[in-house]
């Protein structure tokens, strides 16, 4: 069993700057603080079955991972390689939708565990990288994909 726990945070735009279309040709600002509220995840291989299990505010039990609803968990297990055989319970200090980064806490700390489980560390600096891949992957496919 893998426990992880990262920080949400507050994200502080410089007025635009976080936009393609302004940052591209004048460059970009982003402040980010890390603040004491935490997204908690349990990830851990079932011992019975081969089965996806899920929970967040809903819970999820399927076969494979294309059949799992929740999108962000559902592309970085892709991402890993991942088609069967986990469980992820996710519990957090706040709810989803307060702007402090819930969907990013909870891609980087499952990512995290995944590596632990899968016994492939990865370097802070990856994870982001990794993360903000599952980001952009997520925000460019179609609705239902």
């Amino acid at each position: 069993m893998i426990i992880t726990k990262t920080p949400f945070r507050l994200t502080l735009g410089g007025g635009g700057t976080d936009l393609p279309s302004f940052y591209r040709e004048h460059g970009g600002f982003v402040l980010a603080v890390g603040i004491d509220k935490h997204m908690y995840l349990n990830v851990n291989t079932p011992i019975l079955d081969d089965t996806v299990r899920i929970q967040y505010s809903q819970t999820e039990l399927v076969r494979h991972v294309d059949e799992v609803q929740h999108m962000l968990a559902r592309e970085a297990l892709r991402f890993c390689g991942i088609s069967s055989g986990i469980e992820i319970v996710s519990v957090a200090d706040i709810p989803s939708g307060t702007g402090l980064g819930s969907s990013s806490c909870y891609v980087v700390g499952l990512l995290n565990a995944v590596h632990a489980l899968t016994q492939s560390p990865s370097a802070p600096e990856i994870l982001a990288e990794e993360a903000c891949h599952i980001e952009l992957e997520r925000l460019h496919k179609p609705i239902g994909k």
